[in-house]
């Protein structure tokens, strides 16, 4: 069974919303898009390219879907470590409202998704089974304990708006620290598995 990861970048205050443009998502009257950008690096890149040599097949939600056919399928160089992944391995959208999707080897989950994620992990052969971005399926996928990894890139910029990954209302999810490195532009970069769910206490009062 394929590993279900999840990547996506965050700022400070938990915002995913439109890292990679200006005008690449605006829904909410979002003003803050292309705020990754001024971070990227050679050491971001390395570690992209590491996490897109893993994957298997891709997996993600309607809106991060549309974002990247709009793009990816313009990068025409096999040889570009993204491009030639997401042009050629099979995508999954999870959507309700898409019927005829135009990116080559797509295909569109819109029944029991908890369900259709699951036979989709037994299904791939090799590689990881990866989300990116995808905040709204990421957060559903959580909640039935469904992703096994998470490679958060935590940017160093604050925003005060816009959508985040770890919303209100969310199951309190305790996670395991696997892996951390830093950028030269500041970024961090953690990987944490889940590890059941949070536990809570109070600290005892000295003499008490």
């Amino acid at each position: 069974m394929a590993r279900l990861t999840l990547n996506t970048f965050v700022t400070l205050d938990g915002v995913m919303q439109a890292p990679g443009g200006t005008t690449e998502d605006t829904s909410g009257g979002f003003e803050c898009g292309g705020w990754q950008v001024p971070f990227g690096d050679e050491d971001m890149g390395n570690f992209i390219t590491e996490v897109f040599d893993r994957s298997g097949a891709f997996l993600l939600g309607r809106r991060t879907y549309e974002i990247f056919a709009g793009y990816w399928p313009r990068v025409t160089d096999p040889e570009d470590p993204v491009a030639g992944r997401l042009n050629t391995l099979a995508k999954h959208v999870v959507s309700t409202t898409l019927t005829d999707p135009e990116w080559e080897n797509t295909t569109v989950i819109s029944g029991d998704v908890p369900a259709e994620v699951t036979r989709l992990k037994e299904r791939t052969a090799e590689g990881e089974l990866q989300i990116h971005g995808s905040g709204t399926l990421a957060r559903s996928l959580l909640a039935h304990d469904l992703i096994d990894e998470i490679n958060l890139y935590i940017h160093p910029v604050y925003l005060g708006s816009g959508r985040r990954l770890f919303e209100e209302g969310g199951q309190p999810t305790a996670f395991e620290l696997t892996g951390a490195r830093t950028t030269g532009s500041g970024i961090a970069i953690h990987t944490y598995r889940p590890a059941g769910r949070a536990r809570f206490g109070d600290y005892d009062l000295p003499g008490a």
